[in-house]
């Protein structure tokens, strides 16, 4: 995981994360890359998962090391001398969605974000990206999302993502550098040899779209709602691995009864 913000906003849906992450993989390393955790706040925070026997480190991001020998090194040098615009949108939200690729692609691994509820082990993935949504006349993926992303080390996949970062960032439109840009990857490579992945469907990573989300969490109203809600919750305990809670969406929505 990445965690570029604050400590103050790391709230009880991130810790449900974690915890989350240790019951369907009670031997997992988890790893979240973060200066502000990375503190004796951040590991007093954290603490009650290291005394229950898990494993969880924090490490702050050495961007220059971590970025070196790769196409994000040249990006990052350039943004540093101000010969790139970071944009309007959150550079650590940019910066997060450079760091997971590049930490994946030197060291390989599973990488999720920090509103991603992890429901089963992840033992039996390798070489997987999410659909995010489908087509449903062509029954092809629509879009893709980088919020899951299960890579070996040094895949060429990852380094076609790096490359389109460096050479294609634009700080002024939302998801150009995430979510854009693996699907922009991904449509030109598919069928091309030397690259072995598998795309999942919605439902592995994304059994509820972005616009329902807070459907989710309210109690329904009427018999059309309850179905729906009872169809969703069937479908995600027998198809999901996780489901991406897209906190910008509702992360101030209350959970209803």
């Amino acid at each position: 995981m990445t965690w570029i913000s604050s400590l103050h906003s790391l709230s009880h849906r991130e810790l449900l994360v974690i915890e989350s992450v240790f019951k369907s993989n009670p031997k997992a390393c988890l790893v979240i890359v973060s200066t502000s955790l990375d503190s004796p706040k951040g590991n007093a925070v954290l603490k009650p998962f290291l005394n229950m026997g898990f494993n969880l480190i924090t490490v702050s991001p050495d961007f220059d090391s971590i970025f070196k020998h790769t196409y994000a090194e040249t990006w990052f040098n350039r943004l540093k001398t101000g010969n790139i615009n970071p944009g309007e949108v959150s550079l650590g939200q940019n910066l997060s969605n450079l760091l997971r690729l590049v930490l994946l692609y030197k060291y390989g691994g599973v990488y999720i974000d920090t509103d991603v509820i992890v429901l089963k082990s992840f033992n039996n993935l390798s070489n997987v990206i999410g659909a995010q949504s489908m087509n449903i006349e062509t029954k092809t993926w629509s879009r893709l999302n980088n919020a899951v992303l299960v890579f070996d080390k040094h895949h060429p996949l990852l380094y076609k993502f790096i490359q389109e970062f460096a050479l294609t960032f634009d700080g002024n439109k939302w998801g150009h550098n995430g979510p854009y840009l693996v699907s922009r990857v991904v449509g030109r490579v598919t069928n091309r040899p030397g690259f072995n992945f598998t795309v999942l469907p919605p439902p592995a990573f994304y059994p509820v779209d972005w616009s329902r989300i807070r459907s989710l969490f309210r109690g329904p109203n009427n018999r059309i709602q309850s179905d729906w809600l009872r169809r969703k919750l069937e479908q995600i305990r027998r198809q999901s691995y996780a489901v991406h809670l897209w906190n910008r969406q509702s992360k101030d929505v209350r959970a209803e009864e």
